[in-house]
């Protein structure tokens, strides 16, 4: 039987926090964190095939989606900060313990909560996220400059990173099958992004991404010391993230299990049943090996 989703809102220090929800609080709980410039909606492909196996929970991060967006002036709109009200999130609906999937800024956003409360992290399940300087592709290079100068290089930024172009681009990648792609997903979120107070939230946003990369060494020594339960999804047409970025993660974790998928950055856009088996295996799998082990 289909489950039903449930669409909510919470309240974390002060703001409003929508999320979606599905599946029985009885079943393993997997916290979905979401992209650039996506929301807890990119996930909706997975809510509907995985309801049976998972109690699943896709929250927007602030300044994202349906939560709150609060003034840049008031509110530091860093990946320190969301990291945080992510962490206040999971607090507040009682989740004591769940795996992490993590797509682009997902990354960044879980790997801060894993570090700070690792006792809480069953598994990693990795879908087109960088831990590696390495793994930040060609495009990167005038992003980097951004980082470097703001002033000089925002406009720039902006139209490489905010526009409608680059809002189809970031779906599509190099993939041969546009027939594939539904156009409301880079339409709706274009649409996002031009609504007031957009283009200074994810500009900030994205000028704190630098701290992203200074922190990758301690993520990648983490991953080492903990050997976590790992799954690497990637869609090779991403255009952003170098192709062997999963080699990196498997240098690390040398039991990753990973898959290359004939998808975009946004792999759930075409993959989303084979996303779904992929991950009822994979935890199937780490759930007898720890059963057989105790």
């Amino acid at each position: 039987m289909s489950q039903r989703t449930y669409y909510r809102t919470i309240k974390v220090d002060g703001l409003s926090i929508f999320y979606r929800e599905t599946g029985s609080r009885d079943l393993p709980t997997l916290l979905l964190l979401h992209g650039l410039p996506s929301s807890s909606r990119m996930y909706e492909p997975l809510l509907a095939r995985s309801a049976d196996r998972f109690h699943l929970v896709a929250p927007d991060y602030p300044g994202f989606g349906h939560s709150d967006w609060p003034d840049p002036n008031l509110f530091p709109y860093t990946f320190d900060r969301i990291a945080a009200a992510m962490t206040g999130f999971t607090e507040a609906l009682g989740l004591s313990e769940y795996t992490l999937f993590m797509q682009d800024y997902g990354g960044p956003v879980g790997f801060r909560m894993a570090l700070a409360n690792p006792q809480r992290i069953r598994a990693l399940i990795i879908q087109n996220a960088v831990a590696h300087n390495e793994g930040l592709g060609p495009r990167w290079a005038a992003r980097r400059a951004f980082w470097e100068d703001r002033i000089a290089h925002e406009e720039a930024m902006q139209s490489s990173l905010l526009s409608l172009a680059a809002a189809k681009l970031r779906h599509l990648g190099s993939d041969p099958h546009v027939e594939l792609y539904d156009p409301d997903l880079w339409g709706d979120e274009y649409e996002f992004l031009c609504s007031p107070g957009q283009r200074r939230i994810q500009s900030d946003l994205f000028y704190d991404y630098r701290t992203n990369v200074a922190a990758y060494p301690e993520w990648q020594r983490w991953l080492q010391q903990t050997q976590p339960d790992l799954l690497v999804l990637w869609g090779k047409y991403d255009l952003s993230f170098d192709i062997r970025e999963p080699d990196r993660y498997r240098h690390d974790v040398p039991d990753a299990e990973i898959h290359i998928l004939d998808a975009g950055h946004f792999a759930l856009d075409t993959k989303a049943d084979e996303i779904a088996s992929l991950i009822r295996e994979f935890k199937q799998q780490k759930s007898e090996s720890s059963m057989s082990s105790g």
